[in-house]
C-alpha cells in the first residue's frame, strides 16, 4: 500500500489511520506504544514520528510505503 504525502511528512499515527489499518487515533497510539509497529525495519514507539518519502511502515502483516506528493 502506498500513501502519497500531502505535506513534507506524515506522522506515524496518521499514516496508520490513512491506510485504514486502525480505526482511530486512540487505537494507533496503543499499537504504536505496544511496539507493534516497525518503521524501516525497526520498532518505533513514537506516535508523532515523522515519516518522509521512502519510509516504510510495517503493522499487522501490512506494508505501507510513503511516497512523494502526487
Amino acid at each position: 500500500m502506498v500513501i502519497h504525502l500531502r505535506e513534507d511528512f506524515i506522522k506515524l499515527g496518521q499514516a496508520l489511520k490513512a491506510a485504514g489499518l486502525v480505526d482511530s487515533g486512540v487505537t494507533a497510539k496503543i499499537v504504536i506504544q505496544d511496539g507493534e509497529v516497525k518503521v524501516n525495519g525497526e520498532v518505533d514507539t513514537r506516535r508523532g514520528r515523522k515519516l518522509y518519502e521512502g519510509d516504510k511502515v510495517e503493522f499487522d502483516g501490512e506494508l505501507i510505503e510513503i511516497a512523494a506528493k502526487e
